[in-house]
């Protein structure tokens, strides 16, 4: 057993093996009580794993040495041995050495929760970007645990170092080496997504000066790539799983209104859960960045979910903690930054079995706006145009704007943007009046428009 322990724990792939999931369950837990466990099941069948049973344990506080109780770790290995299980997932964040004391007793691999994202989304990584950050993660999670895992091996090798060649007394010297490797690629990883992170900068720069623009954000799995292909016909790739998508796709939307039809560009990321590796949402800052410095977020909340609740506050906690560490770089790279508002939508209300629960929720956020996904002309689809068109144009105003003539890229802004009501030309100048929201004057003038006028609110 210690041998096949010794090669299971070279990955942390977990596809196709046979897995008992374990979880400590502390006071300030935010977990759904219906279906403790259920979160962490979808993300271990994500991976691949065969779920053959679960065990818990309360308690006020983790067990220093193995974060599980002692009598609980006894109970595990009887349950693997009993269901043939060759891997035991902690819904937990475990530290090295409580891993390895786990494993020198029960003798079956262990992982805990972050292991197990980074795994997925290894797996769904296509893109060399996103491939790059999966790695970095890794890294970074892998790094300040070398000690324990060569400790571990040198455990399971025996001290003296009888189990085959390549594992023969790995000791200082190796793992001295790994740490010089680890360092050297992660400088590298670095360097690579730096690059790319201020290439995703100046295109989002652009964009946002080009258009408005608009970032889905939400749980994974609620919903956001089937709602982008709905608008866009992006090509998005949807599936009934966990992180089905890492990278973001951006196209246009025309949002149709009484006026005409108004371009914005609209922007599907990542799916977040409930303790996601920090180290994971780092790597990924550059495909976020396109949420980060959205003019507009729309929530996306699985409404028919009965875990919505506590998706919905993991979903506003990452956002925040994400959005402080964006305020602080912005701030000492000395650029005006303001974080996006949010809209809320309150999706797969067809799902609902009565309306109970969803007069609760827009109770709680009276903006919210219920929409089913999937459908283009069903319910709520004219409400979030309305709501998009708003949060773009602000308060109708009726003004004037003076451009000149050679600006022929301003002129067409202008064109598209708002309701010419009116016409003249002076001086080699357009003077247009025309109907325009609010929101839409200063980034007109910084196309070079003059506002020379500007009226009461429209009616």
């Amino acid at each position: 057993m210690a041998g096949k322990s010794h090669t299971d724990r070279t990955t942390i792939a977990v596809a196709a093996e046979k897995a008992v999931l374990a979880a400590v369950r502390l006071p300030d837990d935010n977990i759904d009580e219906r279906d403790p466990m259920g979160e962490l099941r979808s993300l271990a069948e994500t991976a691949g794993a065969r779920v053959v049973s679960e065990m818990t344990q309360n308690r006020q506080r983790p067990e220093a040495g193995t974060f599980i109780g002692s009598g609980k770790v006894d109970e595990l290995k009887t349950l693997c041995e009993a269901t043939g299980a060759t891997l035991i997932i902690f819904d937990n964040n475990l530290s090295p050495s409580q891993i390895g004391n786990i494993e020198k007793r029960v003798e079956r691999k262990v992982i805990d929760r972050s292991e197990l994202i980074l795994d997925i989304f290894a797996s769904r990584a296509t893109t060399h970007e996103a491939k790059l950050q999966v790695e970095l993660a890794q890294l970074e999670y892998t790094y300040p645990r070398l000690r324990a895992m060569w400790d571990h091996l040198e455990r399971i090798v025996g001290v003296g170092g009888v189990g085959g060649i390549g594992t023969r007394g790995p000791g200082e010297q190796q793992l001295e080496i790994d740490r010089r490797l680890v360092r050297k690629r992660l400088s590298e990883l670095r360097g690579e997504l730096e690059v790319i992170q201020a290439r995703k900068r100046r295109e989002v720069e652009k964009r946002n000066t080009d258009f408005f623009t608009v970032g889905l954000v939400g749980y994974t799995n609620a919903g956001k790539s089937t709602l982008f292909n709905t608008l866009t016909e992006g090509g998005a790739y949807v599936a009934d799983k966990l992180f089905a998508t890492l990278t973001t796709r951006t196209r246009e939307w025309s949002v149709e209104s009484e006026t005409g039809s108004t371009r914005v560009m609209i922007s599907d990321t990542v799916g977040f859960v409930r303790n996601l590796p920090h180290n994971l949402v780092a790597s990924f800052k550059a495909t976020l960045e396109e949420a980060t410095h959205a003019d507009l977020l729309l929530l996306v909340l699985d409404v028919s979910d009965p875990s919505a609740e506590r998706q919905y506050e993991t979903v506003n906690k990452v956002l925040d903690e994400l959005f402080a560490d964006v305020a602080k770089a912005e701030a000492r790279a000395e650029r005006e930054w303001a974080p996006p508002r949010r809209l809320l939508l309150l999706n797969k209300i067809d799902r609902l079995e009565d309306n109970a629960n969803l007069l609760v929720w827009q109770a709680r956020v009276p903006d919210s706006v219920p929409i089913v996904a999937r459908d283009p002309d069903g319910a709520g689809q004219d409400l979030l145009r309305a709501a998009v068109l708003e949060a773009l144009r602000g308060p109708m105003l009726e003004c004037v704007i003076r451009i000149p003539m050679r600006d022929s890229k301003g002129v067409h802004a202008i064109e598209q943007r708002t309701q010419v009501l009116e016409r003249a030309y002076e001086d080699g100048a357009a003077l247009l009046r025309v109907r325009i929201g609010a929101n839409e004057v200063q980034r007109l003038r910084a196309l070079g428009a003059t506002i020379e006028e500007a009226g009461a609110p429209a009616s």
